[in-house]
Formats: C-alpha cells, sequence, structure tokens
C-alpha cells in the first residue's frame, strides 16, 4: 500500500472525499481513478448507487438476462456523461470494442459488448457498472488535492468488487488506517 502517490498520475487510486467537501457531487464518495495524465484526469465514483438495478439496465439495452450481475445497484459514476455507461472490470482475455487498460489489472469499458458478453455469462467475472464519470481538467484536480478536498491511497480490488456499496467509503478510509469519524472539518493551526 502507498497511501502517498505521485500526484502526477494518481491512476488506480482512490480518491477518499473529506468532510468538508463542499462539491455535493463528491460528498461522502470514494472515486477509482480510472486515467490522470497531464490532461486532466477521469474517475468512477465507486459508492453513490443510482435507483436501477443492473437486470433493469440491461433490460433498457434490449440485453435479457443480467445473470449473476441482476441484483448489483448500477452506480452514479459522476455527474459528467451520465447517460452512458461504463463498466469497470478486472482485465480479460476478451478485447472488448471501447476499453482502457488501467495499472493494477483492471479495464473500463464503454462499449455495449462488454454488456452482451455479461449477459451470455462469459463477461468479466467481477465487474461494477456505472452511468456517468467524473472529470477534472488538467491541474484541476491537483488544485483539489492542494486544498486538502481529498485523501488518497492505492486502490484494492476487494474494495472495489467485494465490498458492499454502503460499506465503501470506511473500507477505503481503513486502508488509510483511520477511522472517518477522526476527520475534522476544518484545518487546525497552531
Amino acid at each position: 500500500m502507498n497511501p502517498r502517490p505521485d500526484a502526477s498520475n494518481l491512476s488506480n487510486q482512490f480518491l477518499i472525499a473529506m468532510p468538508g467537501m463542499a462539491d455535493e457531487n463528491f460528498a461522502g464518495t470514494v472515486v477509482y481513478v480510472c486515467e490522470h495524465s497531464a490532461r486532466g484526469a477521469l474517475g468512477l465514483i465507486i459508492n453513490r448507487p443510482s435507483d436501477i438495478t443492473v437486470k433493469e439496465l440491461f433490460e433498457r439495452v434490449g440485453l435479457d438476462h443480467a445473470g449473476l450481475y441482476a441484483s448489483q445497484p448500477v452506480l452514479q459514476g459522476g455527474p459528467v456523461q451520465t447517460e452512458r455507461g461504463f463498466v469497470l472490470h478486472e482485465t480479460t482475455d476478451t478485447a472488448y470494442a471501447s476499453s482502457l487498460d488501467i495499472p493494477g489489472g483492471l479495464q473500463m469499458t464503454t462499449s455495449k459488448d462488454v454488456l452482451e458478453h455479461m449477459a451470455a455469462g462469459d463477461g468479466p467475472t467481477r465487474s461494477l457498472i456505472t452511468l456517468g464519470y467524473s472529470g477534472w481538467s488538467a491541474g484541476q484536480l491537483e488544485e483539489e488535492l492542494g486544498q486538502n478536498g481529498w485523501l488518497t491511497v492505492e486502490a484494492d480490488p476487494i474494495v472495489l468488487f467485494d465490498t458492499p456499496v454502503e460499506a465503501r467509503f470506511n473500507a477505503a478510509m481503513a486502508l488509510l488506517g483511520f477511522n472517518p469519524a477522526m476527520l475534522s472539518q476544518t484545518a487546525g493551526h497552531a
């Protein structure tokens, strides 16, 4: 675990919103960073369920069977392109039409073929689906980090895929070694 990652590349890291996060889009969230470069950053909120399940999403896009994913909630990945689906999953042998390889053995796929494979029962075993994503322009995330808006820690697949949605914030905080109740909304001054 590396609690102080290279600030120039936060790919495969969790951003954990500090208690004083003023932006309601991100208050109380954990964001998985899929891509971070000098051009900006893209991530998916992993602990904010939407009001639909994977089964309902599959029905909306014309897929009959959601299999073992059926009861999973579709997550609100962020405030950008909220009508578009993003599937975060472990890397597979299948080459999907539009996937981003992420350090740490994960991929983010935006093409419908991954959903078709999931419906057929031969999709990625561990995955989560979001509608929308979180995006930052060049330098914006670094500025928010400098203002103590986020804590960062190396992502853990157990938190992503095996921890209940409502427990992910505390589980991500535990990766840093402390309880969220220990955080203050204001900075101390000596």
